[in-house]
């Protein structure tokens, strides 16, 4: 079972929480209707690694320097919205998201368990595209998805 409890942290982070909501039901939606259509999850993972790689190459400053990686990649904003506890040393970025509103838009709209993991694992295809293109290694750990207290995201320099 999915535990996924948001801490109130002010309206600017209830409003950020409900954009990325938003784009959640988006991705649900889509997701839904062309497994209806008959369409493998390939078509979903390889779209969502194709953003990551794009916003690799045009959000992310190119540097050997891995803090300004980390700087760009984690903002109070996001720290807020996904309830984050972050660490950086040594070319290692250790995130831990304690809320996923990603999956709080997957349950609302009637996802099951099995289809939040499918969906969480899509979407961090994102994370694995950025991490790609800049040549980061990237792992992902216990999920909220898979009924984990956490998302556990570690990314390092090769």
């Amino acid at each position: 079972m999915i535990k996924n409890k948001a801490e109130d942290r002010g309206q600017h982070t209830e409003d950020l929480r409900n954009a990325f909501e938003h784009r959640a039901a988006w991705m649900y939606l889509m997701y839904k209707e062309a497994k209806k259509q008959g369409l493998s999850d390939a078509f979903a993972h390889e779209a969502i690694r194709a953003c990551g790689r794009f916003h690799g190459e045009t959000k992310y400053t190119h540097t050997d320097d891995f803090n300004i990686f980390y700087r760009e990649f984690i903002n109070d904003n996001v720290k807020g919205v996904f309830q984050m506890e972050d660490n950086c040393k040594e070319g290692t970025l250790s995130v831990d998201f304690h809320y996923c509103p990603l999956v709080a838009a997957w349950k609302k709209l009637g996802a099951s368990d099995e289809e939040c993991e499918v969906l969480c694992d899509i979407a961090m295809d994102g994370d694995r595209g950025i991490c790609e293109t800049l040549n980061f290694d990237f792992y992902l750990g216990k999920t909220i998805a898979k009924g984990d207290d956490i998302c556990e995201v570690r990314i390092s320099k090769r």
